[in-house]
């Protein structure tokens, strides 16, 4: 993966590229809702919930929420869920939709409380994190976990690369690297898979995984 330093003309080419990945999700807002709105995903909140330990209702934080579609979802479900997006019309969209409190936050700057949420669903949405951020973002998702919590995350799979898809920026993992930035996060791997589900590997450009933060 590309690396970078922290000096003034990294730090300005970050928010560049987080400006213009947010940009492509604020112009096309209500095409995206429309576009995703009857996607299933109930093979990924099933890992989710099921590895969670403690007494629903739970406490879920659905990281870049988008429009809002799983925390009506969760919500069904009984859980109480909060939402987090860096796209200003996600999260109105997501607000009113869902009903539920939606943070508005730039991945490359989340402010988290500590040891809140029984669970994290960060589904689609944290490939869009320079590698360079990303073990600062893991860690603030880490801390913001009850010890014993639950993170799932899927992640479109690569060979490492990095880079511009169309206007949006985007990092794409071998498992082995994934599996190596979680556990430097302080994560232990409960399970991962590919998806779609049911067809061959080549098939199947997601990878799913989900982690615990240890009680100890």
């Amino acid at each position: 993966m590309a690396g970078a330093g922290h000096a003034p003309g990294a730090q300005d080419e970050l928010a560049r590229l987080a400006q213009l990945t947010l940009q492509h999700y604020q112009l096309n807002a209500e095409s995206f809702r429309e576009g995703t709105r009857d996607h299933d995903v109930s093979q990924n909140m099933d890992a989710l919930l099921r590895h969670i330990q403690a007494p629903a209702p739970l406490q879920i934080l659905d990281v870049g929420c988008g429009p809002g579609r799983d925390l009506q979802r969760f919500t069904a479900l009984g859980h109480h869920a909060t939402g987090l997006d860096g796209c200003e019309r996600f999260v109105a969209m997501a607000r009113e939709d869902s009903g539920c409190e939606v943070w508005l936050q730039d991945f490359l700057a989340l402010d988290l409380p500590a040891q809140r949420f029984d669970g994290i669903f960060a589904n689609a949405a944290l490939f869009h994190i320079p590698s360079r951020k990303l073990p600062t973002a893991l860690r603030q998702l880490h801390q913001s976990l009850k010890p014993g919590g639950v993170l799932f995350c899927s992640n479109p799979r690569g060979d490492d690369q990095e880079g511009w898809t169309g206007d949006r920026y985007a990092a794409y993992y071998r498992l082995e690297t994934w599996q190596a930035l979680m556990q430097a996060a302080g994560f232990s791997e409960l399970e991962h898979f590919y998806r779609p589900a049911g067809l061959p590997r080549e098939h199947q450009p997601w990878l799913a995984s989900v982690w615990r933060r240890e009680k100890r």
